[in-house]
């Protein structure tokens, strides 16, 4: 009976134990998704395209004619008004101190011709439209770099762990196997503290390289806009090593790509466009103006006996007509405009200028550091496994009691060293060879 209690006992923990969860690992691709759905600043770019179209919607309905009613009510008091006056326009039958006069419009306006501003501006309007797309797409890809340059430095740091922890266990190791050595009088106490000191050193660079990866998460996290406590973590790749030593596309192939993809060239091509546009509105300005209106109009008084119906129709009246607007002296506001919207012209091909050259600068810098790198990388991999296997007989050698702790320090140091400058080299090379093509290609 006991033991049947016991087996009880045992199958009720394990029901009501918590389940083990392990933190979603994001890949690179779930990054930029999310990313691109919920960053805030991504985000306002699409309002501003969103808010651009609508006062491109305004301005083409403003093509079309207005119409507007109106009706006013009044009652008026006149104490002394005598018999048969007529002053206001009514038709008076009878003469009363207190009376009510009511009237009613539509009307409607239409402008013919202003020198096509008014279509120039529906174009301008589009075009804003089409820069605020420009825009959003721009901030996308600054986005997209971004979370791609805290991607990798969090595979490289997380490796940095791993090899700090196999230097601390390594360490550790050789602690006890000097503290064995102290006890049959093969090492001195000195000795001894210079491997505690090694040890508690290692412990403190696997500290700080572990938060080295929490505060690039951390980053990452802010860029994704997540605030949950929530374990973050990243998919690790399982080809690091090849992508290391993958082609470098070639610089110039690259750079001719961006120009003909990169959203922020499109968008000073838009910029120059909608310039021209704004050249043509500030000419209209010396143009005339050509409108035509329309209307009808009734009106009733409580001073006429007719009926309502009858008043109305009496009263009844329609009118249309042909406005011109002449500008005849505008103290210069024409030219200003036009010569303001000239001197932008020149300054937005400056930007672009700038922006090529910017651009080239960006490319030839990840050109130059993925070809150092990947080189450095070949070389640091060599010389990772010639100090691995330096370590290891000088390990042996020193359990052996053949080195002392300094030869062990220095080659253990020289470990470290070659495997992080490894480690260095190849992530560099993988986010530099990556960059290249996410500027060839617009996408990771």
């Amino acid at each position: 009976m006991n033991r049947n209690f016991k087996l009880f006992m045992v199958e009720l923990l394990l029901v009501t134990a918590p389940a083990v969860t392990h933190a979603r690992e994001w890949t690179l691709k779930d990054c930029i998704d999310y990313a691109l759905a919920n960053n805030i600043a991504l985000q306002k770019t699409r309002l501003a395209k969103a808010s651009a179209n609508e006062d491109y919607l305004q301005s083409k309905a403003a093509l079309l004619p207005s119409l507007s009613a109106s009706t006013s009510h009044n009652v008026n008091y006149t104490p002394w008004m005598a018999s048969g006056i007529s002053g206001d326009g009514f038709s008076r039958a009878s003469v009363d101190k207190v009376y009510y006069n009511g009237t009613y419009s539509v009307s409607g306006n239409y402008t013919l011709w202003n020198g096509n501003k008014n279509h120039n501006q529906v174009k301008l309007n589009k075009l804003a439209t089409e820069a605020a797309q420009l825009d959003s797409a721009t901030q996308a890809l600054k986005l997209q770099e971004q979370i791609a340059q805290l991607y990798v430095q969090i595979l490289y740091s997380t490796e940095a762990v791993r090899v700090n922890e196999e230097s601390c266990a390594s360490s550790r190791q050789n602690e006890e196997r000097g503290k064995e050595m102290v006890s049959i009088g093969k090492m001195s106490q000195a000795d001894l503290a210079q491997l505690t000191a090694q040890r508690a050193q290692d412990e403190y660079n696997v500290v700080q390289a572990q938060s080295n990866v929490k505060n690039f998460k951390r980053q990452l996290k802010e860029l994704l806009q997540i605030t949950s406590d929530e374990e973050f973590d990243i998919a690790t790749p399982t080809t690091t090593d090849d992508m290391a030593l993958d082609a470098i596309p070639a610089l110039n192939g690259v750079y001719a790509a961006a120009l003909d993809n990169r959203p922020e060239f499109k968008t000073y091509q838009n910029q120059l466009a909608q310039n021209e546009l704004s050249i043509k509105i500030a000419k209209a300005g010396k143009l005339p103006t050509i409108s035509a209106n329309a209307g009808i109009s009734t009106n009733n008084t409580s001073m006429n006996d007719n009926a309502l119906a009858r008043q109305l129709k009496t009263n009844f009246n329609m009118g249309a007509g042909i406005g011109i607007s002449i500008p005849l002296f505008e103290n210069r506001t024409t030219k200003t405009q036009v010569n303001k919207a000239i001197i932008q012209r020149e300054s937005i091909q400056l930007d672009l200028k700038n922006e090529q050259t910017s651009l080239y600068s960006t490319i030839e810098n990840y050109w130059l550091q993925a070809s150092t790198n990947q080189s450095q990388y070949k070389a640091a991999k060599a010389s990772s496994e010639s100090a691995q296997t330096s370590y290891n007989l000088l390990s042996e050698q020193f359990r052996l009691g053949l080195k002392n702790i300094v030869e062990l320090r220095t080659g253990k140091d020289n470990l470290l060293m070659a495997k992080q400058n490894e480690l260095q080299a190849k992530y560099l090379t993988i986010l530099n060879v990556n960059m290249l093509k996410f500027y060839r290609d617009g996408r990771l």
